[in-house]
């Protein structure tokens, strides 16, 4: 057809031979449309490194989440933090229900030595008496199992808030990896349409030089392109700021270099809200952590009713007289518990303790329902998007591409059609991205909440 073309309009043969190349190439990248091999962007400053891995090693880092998620387990010094702390909580429950410690007494009858005669002395067997006392406290019938299980169920509290503090470490990396996976593809749409925007400056230009477009399309055209690469810039920033949040997450240093990211896997086809509300309700940490909270509550009400109760001591003498055999004495102490007001205080309060975590948990029932129907309505509408631009945005948008560069190889569309016709795919292709980008985010908040992958 282009020979044909050629052979009866001699003068269009070099524009309709650079047009050819264009389509050439334009036919090539829409081939390589579903799945954009990642390239290096302009002005990159990080190395990358090679998005394959071996077979049977795991990809290098920050080439998916799942590696940055095992690095940050280990590496994350505010989950390092929560850790610590959660271990710390299950220590306490052997010391809660643990005696106290007892006490030993030394006391010195008649240190002035003058029932016996002789000087003042602090030297135990040289005083008039010598008595050696060991107490031991005790406290009341059930308050040392009532201390141990509250600090159990703390401890299931710390750990259920842990895992929530790993869920909430885990979305943060992902949305960050997403940011940095965002600004992969961006650049690689950008680097896309760079090329094709300057092969429409060379056809331009060579129609111009036959007189067939004025210079106002040829300086459009490299107007265009300008554009372009400020836009690239822009895109290499956001790529710059994802890759120093990841690692700041990783505790290494922003400049680290990262893999280039790798496909996602697909997104789930349909979600069923009622069965992720009733999932989140069961798996949740946040409400396990709650529920845990309510048991702790509880048994610390008990162990503040407890105190109605004496707490005793027994102790155990032992009486060494100057110059005459030692004997042995028994001691029982009850506690008596006077201070009523004081305690009806703490009673109440920790009522109140109660009162307060049972709130907690309904209050946090509601705000996860609230949160995953929001997550699931933007999942849906964000999967119904991708459908529409995939299945009729697209490719009318492909097709009124591949129009317009016909209909400007013949002369029939100028030039500024064939650059919005250019744009319109571009900024679908963006549109799809976008779309794909919110769905994934959705999703994360929905994982977040039901407490696993979905």
């Amino acid at each position: 057809m282009n020979s044909s073309h050629a052979g009866t309009h001699r003068p269009h043969a070099p524009a309709s031979l650079l047009v050819a190349s264009l389509l050439v190439v334009a036919v090539t990248a829409h081939a390589e449309d579903a799945n954009p091999p990642p390239a290096p962007s302009i002005a990159r400053t990080f190395p990358v490194i090679p998005t394959a891995p071996a077979v049977n090693q795991a990809p290098p880092l920050g080439a998916d989440i799942a590696g940055l998620l095992e690095h940050a387990r280990t590496t994350n010094p505010a989950f390092a933090a929560q850790r610590a702390e959660t271990a710390a909580a299950r220590e306490r429950i052997d010391s809660a229900g643990a005696l106290p410690d007892p006490n030993v007494q030394v006391e010195l009858m008649d240190f002035t030595n003058e029932m016996r005669g002789g000087g003042t002395t602090l030297v135990p067997g040289r005083v008039g008496e010598t008595r050696y006392r060991f107490i031991q406290p005790l406290p009341g019938w059930g308050k040392r199992d009532l201390q141990s299980r509250a600090a159990a169920a703390k401890a299931e509290q710390a750990a259920a808030g842990l895992d929530a503090a790993w869920l909430d470490l885990a979305m943060t990396i992902k949305q960050a990896w997403l940011r940095y996976y965002a600004a992969d593809r961006e650049a690689a749409l950008a680097r896309e349409s760079l090329a094709l925007l300057g092969g429409l400056e060379e056809a331009t230009l060579a129609r111009y030089r036959q007189g067939l477009a004025p210079q106002q399309a040829v300086l459009r055209a490299q107007r265009e392109i300008t554009s372009q690469r400020l836009a690239q810039v822009g895109i290499e920033q956001r790529r710059r700021g994802a890759v120093a949040a990841l690692n700041g997450l990783l505790a290494r240093a922003p400049h680290s270099p990262l893999a280039a990211p790798v496909e996602p896997p697909a997104l789930p086809a349909v979600l069923d809200l009622p069965a992720l509300a009733d999932r989140a309700r069961s798996t949740n940490p946040a409400l396990a952590a709650d529920e845990r909270g309510i048991e702790a509550a509880r048994l610390e009400r008990e162990r503040t009713w407890a105190d109605r109760y004496p707490d005793y001591s027994i102790g155990l003498t032992n009486n060494r007289p100057r110059g005459e055999d030692q004997s042995w004495d028994l001691m029982f102490e009850v506690m008596i518990p006077l201070q009523q007001s004081a305690r009806r205080a703490r009673e109440r309060e920790a009522a109140h303790m109660l009162t307060a975590a049972d709130a907690k948990r309904e209050a946090t029932g509601a705000r996860l329902a609230g949160e995953l129907g929001a997550a699931w309505a933007n999942y849906t509408s964000s999967q119904e998007s991708q459908r529409l631009l995939r299945a009729t945005l697209l490719p009318q948008a492909q097709a009124t591409r591949d129009a317009t560069r016909a209909a400007f190889e013949t002369g029939r569309a100028d030039f500024d059609a064939v650059l919005e016709a250019e744009r319109q795919l571009v900024d679908t292709r963006m549109s799809l991205l976008q779309s794909e980008v919110e769905a994934r985010m959705a999703l994360f908040e929905i994982e977040k909440l039901v407490g696993e992958s979905l």
